[in-house]
Formats: C-alpha cells, structure tokens, sequence
C-alpha cells in the first residue's frame, strides 16, 4: 500500500498523515516499551520528520527524563492519551510512529525484533525476521534490512 498513510489518535481529536514511505518497522521489547505501553513490546515505525504532518488538532508534548539520563520525547493526544510518535533527541531528523495509530494496519509487516533478550518468555519471534538481543550499534541497520526486504518484494 504505498503513501500517503492517514492516523490518529483514539477519540479522534488529532489526524495525521505520513506523506513518504517508513524507513523501518520493527518490534521493541525493551523495558521501557513495556512500561509504556503496559504490553510485551512496541511496535515502532521509523519515518522521516519531514513526511509527517498534523491534519487537525494540536498533540502535547511529553519530555520524561529517564533514570539513567536519557530523554525520551514525542507526542500524544491530550484527551485521550494515545501516544501517536517519539522524537528521538539523538535522531532528530526522524520520528518514532506509533503504526497502531494508523487507519490501516493490515499491511505492517516487522522486519524483526530488537531487545529480544528482555522479550517476555511467551512471544514466539517473529520468523526469519532480523532480530537483535539489544539495540544494534548501527542505529541504519534495521533501515537497510527493511529497505533490503520491500527489494526483494
């Protein structure tokens, strides 16, 4: 399904819409995507900044300083909660989208899984897919195995 790709949040009060195709998607099982969304991973859909834009409503911003130093920012819908993308301090030409805020999700397809070492014992992996036990040093890997499976396609 090529782009543009239309979302928003869960009460409807924020619209929004990806104008290129993601560079990557991949499942995130780390404790804070845990934490975050009160599951067993996030799926993450990594965009360009530039591609995304805010149809109506204006999102609020979150900025969480993490035990360890680290920020982790993005937007989310101020009457409803639903978390719609991060902002990536150290990536701050892309944005982190949340694809289950998509209208339509039947063709995401994860190119793998990081942080599968901290992965609950009951998620099976995803086939084949490109996994990592933690976060990969080479933050384009998963954009190169993404890119490298839609030229196989």
């Amino acid at each position: 399904m090529p782009a543009p790709y239309d979302g928003g949040c869960l009460c409807g009060a924020i619209r929004y819409r990806l104008d290129a195709e993601p560079l990557s998607l991949y499942a995130c099982h780390c404790r804070d995507c845990q934490r975050l969304t009160g599951s067993a991973f996030a799926l993450s859909m990594v965009v360009a900044r530039d591609a995304l834009a805010t149809l109506c409503g204006e999102p609020h911003a979150y900025d969480v300083a993490m035990p360890d130093g680290r920020r982790k920012r993005g937007r989310f819908c101020g009457a409803c909660s639903t978390r719609l993308w991060g902002e990536p301090e150290r990536h701050p030409r892309v944005r982190i989208l949340r694809p289950g805020t998509l209208d339509d999700t039947s063709w995401l397809q994860p190119i793998g899984s990081i942080w599968t070492s901290r992965a609950q014992p009951w998620v099976a992996a995803l086939a084949g897919a490109f996994d990592h036990a933690e976060q990969p040093e080479d933050p384009l890997a998963l954009v190169r195995a993404w890119q490298g499976r839609a030229q196989q396609q």
